[in-house]
Formats: structure tokens, sequence, C-alpha cells
């Protein structure tokens, strides 16, 4: 997230906050939008060696980095105190921030169409560039870092990463791997309705495993295979049972934002932000902040802005806030950022396709679901649901999504539509290959059994 939300509004009631999340409901004739997130690993490219926040021994590391894209390009700086944390877009839009271990993020604006992400990513590399090259950096197109331990990388000056890296291992194992070691790629969409939202949760709930397997770009870690094709994923399942998941009570009778809102309050509480102080409330209940009676902050009762704060501390598979976040993906190279938000602008965004995946899912159990998403880290497209492998799911699903593409025939200048953003998908399906299995191949071929080989094989080009 690139910056938390400033807005003094007083919480009246629970009913305040179950109206902030379907005041996200496009009205009849809006345009329905799609926005796209995307993570990138950074290394000095002579060193092989993360990138710090600072500059040290003649070197500059991130600082310099915003720096230099906010020269680029007159996006706003957002300010953690006195460190610059993050751009924003002058119009609202598009905002850059920075993970807890440097990860480099866009999070791109609400766009039309796939065209249009091709093109802000194209911009971003762009205005990326310059700075990059002159202080020696590149960036990884992989899901996990595949070198350094995690006391060897960096941490970013942001407040709220302070608050999470001491709260992480009071609940999980792998909480700090999680922030400081992987990146992903994530697409955001609309709903129109509070039935429409239900049911494109639901369908991107049952198909995030899916969505890991195709995507899945993170074998490594500590500098050698760690046995799965998606570590990232991997990592998520030990990080904070509260806050993260399958969110199995989506898919009982009667969901809707109200049972959204009643599990967002039980999940603890990181932080509360007053001014440019981020409180350390670790643990504690939400609740307590609606009734006044938090322990760290007596009498201090939730605004707006605590609570959109909140939802962004809450990592599920599918996040709702006022539109949806797809979760599931590894990040990866230029071409993976757009095939994420065309599958689900194809299935989203035509109602036939929205149906289809909806019936092709229904079936399946709680207890089927959850241990597709156990097994999917570990076998990818080999994984299996109700007798039928991902390879098999995913055909049928990039078919649906095909055809939802065609039928919205957002075509670029060149006459080509949205389907063109989902060929390396259907590449990965037609081979029964990830990316992952690609690189693990090169480790054990090329590279020589070093991961070093990534650092030329796995890059971003610039």
């Amino acid at each position: 997230m690139a910056r938390d939300v400033t807005d003094s509004t007083p919480i009246a009631s629970r009913d305040a906050l179950v109206e902030w999340l379907a005041a996200g409901c496009k009205s009849a004739g809006a345009p329905l939008l799609v926005g796209t997130e995307h993570e990138k690993i950074a290394f000095y490219s002579d060193l092989l060696a993360p990138v710090p926040y600072g500059c040290d021994g003649g070197r500059c590391g991130v600082g310099r980095l915003l720096e230099g894209v906010q020269e680029a390009t007159g996006w706003e700086p957002i300010m953690d105190r006195d460190a610059l944390i993050g751009l924003a877009q002058t119009d609202g839009g598009g905002a850059i921030s920075i993970e807890p271990g440097g990860q480099f993020e866009l999070s791109g604006a609400p766009l039309l169409d796939i065209h249009a992400t091709d093109a802000e990513l194209g911009a971003h590399l762009s205005a990326l560039a310059g700075v990059a090259h002159s202080l020696g950096v590149q960036f990884l197109d992989l899901g996990a870092s595949p070198k350094w331990s995690r006391a060897e990388t960096p941490v970013m000056p942001k407040q709220r990463y302070k608050i999470m890296a001491a709260y992480m291992p009071k609940v999980g194992a792998r909480g700090l791997d999680m922030m400081f070691r992987t990146a992903t790629i994530q697409a955001n969409l609309d709903f129109v309705s509070e039935k429409d939202m239900v049911e494109k949760v639901r369908v991107g709930l049952a198909l995030q495993p899916l969505v890991t397997a195709l995507f899945a770009n993170s074998p490594f870690l500590d500098g050698k295979p760690t046995g799965r094709l998606s570590e990232r994923s991997n990592i998520w399942l030990d990080t904070d049972a509260d806050r993260t998941g399958m969110l199995p009570f989506a898919f009982e009778e009667g969901f809707g934002f109200e049972r959204y809102v009643d599990y967002a309050l039980d999940v603890p509480m990181y932080f509360v932000k007053r001014g440019d102080v981020y409180h350390d409330v670790a643990g504690a209940s939400f609740r307590d902040l609606l009734d006044g009676r938090l322990p760290q902050l007596p009498g201090e009762r939730a605004v707006m802005s605590d609570w959109a704060n909140h939802l962004s501390t809450i990592f599920p598979e599918v996040r709702i806030k006022t539109y949806l976040e797809m979760r599931g993906a590894d990040g990866g190279p230029r071409a993976h950022m757009t095939a994420l938000p065309a599958l689900f602008a194809g299935l989203f965004y035509d109602s036939a396709a929205l149906d289809q995946a909806r019936q092709l899912t229904k079936e399946w159990s709680a207890a089927a679901r959850q241990q597709l998403r156990e097994d999917v880290p570990s076998l990818a497209l080999d994984a299996t649901i109700d007798g039928r492998s991902l390879r098999e799911i995913g055909r049928d699903v990039l078919a649906l999504a095909e055809a939802g593409l065609k039928r919205r025939a957002r075509v670029n200048a060149e006459g080509a539509d949205e389907t063109i953003y989902l060929a390396p998908l259907q590449k990965i399906v037609s081979e029964g290959r990830t990316l992952a299995q690609l690189r693990l191949e090169a480790f054990h071929g090329a590279w020589g059994g070093s991961v070093d080989g990534a650092f030329r094989d796995c890059v971003i080009p610039l």
C-alpha cells in the first residue's frame, strides 16, 4: 500500500463501516476499472547484493531511486516523518511505494483496460530506468529474493513496518520472510452491487490457488531451491492465521458486506495513526477503538482513516475494500504484470464468463479448497481438486477469460484486443511448465547449481 489514508470523520456505528464498503459499488453505466500492483526486488548488478534505503560508501539506494523517479515524473512525495517513502500521481491515480525489504512497488491507477495498464507499466519502467542505471541497480522478476538471508536484507524507514516486524514472530514463523523477502503482482477489480461482490469474491477465492500455480515463480531462498515452486505462497501459510487465508465464511449463506466487516473487526490491529505518529497497538481490538476503550490510547475513538488503514493490514487471498484485490500471484516478468489483470478482467467483467466460472467452482468444498491451497506451493499445476488437475482447470478458466475479453472488445491502436495479454498463461498451461520449473532447470543446468544465474536471466528490462 502506497500510503495510509487520512480521514478524520468519526465512526458513529458499525453500520458506517458497512456503508464504507458498500460505497464501492459502481453505479449503473459507470466504467468498471482495473488496477494493477507489482513489486520488484532491487539489487546492485555488480555486487548481486540487496539495495538499502540510504547512501553508504558512495553508493545510494532506494531513497535515491524514489528521488530520481520523482524528478522524472513530477509525482508528489509521500513522507514518513523525514523519510521519502513513496510517490503519488498529482491527479490521485497511481502511486509508488517501498515494501519492508526495499521491494519497489507501483500501485497502478484504476484504468479502463489492459492496454492502458500496459502503457502505464511502460511509462513506469521508463521513468525508473535512468536513475536505476546511474545507481547500478536492476530488478529481479522473481517472487522471492533468491540469495540473501533475512539478516542481510535491508529495512526500510517506515513506522508501520517496524510495528509489524515486532508483531509478526508472535503469530507465525514466516511473517518476516513475507515482509522482507517476497514480491507479488496484484489485480484490483470493481463490483456493481453486494450480490456482484459476493459472486466475484467466491470465484476469486476458489481460483487463487490456480493463480498461484500459473504465476509460480519463487523456487529459491537462501541461495538454494526450497523444494517448492512458489515459496512465496508457502510463506503465507505460516504468517498470521488471524488475517490470512481462504475465507471459508465467504461461501456461507448470507455472506455480504456485514459479514466481512465483522471478520475485519475481529482481526487484531497493528497501529493507530495520529498525525505523523504510528502508535503501536499490535494485537488490540478495533472494537475497543470504536468504543474508546483501547488501553494504549485511552479515550481515543476510531475515525474513518483508522478503518481504511486497518483493512490494509488484512491479507486474505482475496481482500475486500471499496474494490476487490486478487492476491495469489508471485512477482514475475513484465508479461505477467499484464496477464493477471487480463485474466480477471475477462472473468469478472463479462457476465457469462463470471457465471461459468462460478459454475465451474461452486461444488468445491471448503476442505477441498483449503487442501488445494496447501498443495499448490509445491505442486503448482499438478495439484488437484475434485479429481481434476489445475492444469486442466486452467485450460477451462483461460478459455472463459479469453471469451470474456473478446466480448469486451477493447482494442489497442493496432486493433488487437485484450486477449493478447493472456498469451504467457496459455503457454504455461499448454506446456505444463511454470516459470519456477524453467528456472529450476536453469539452476541445475546453465547456472551450474548457483542462484547467481538469476541475476542475469531473471531481470526486468528497463
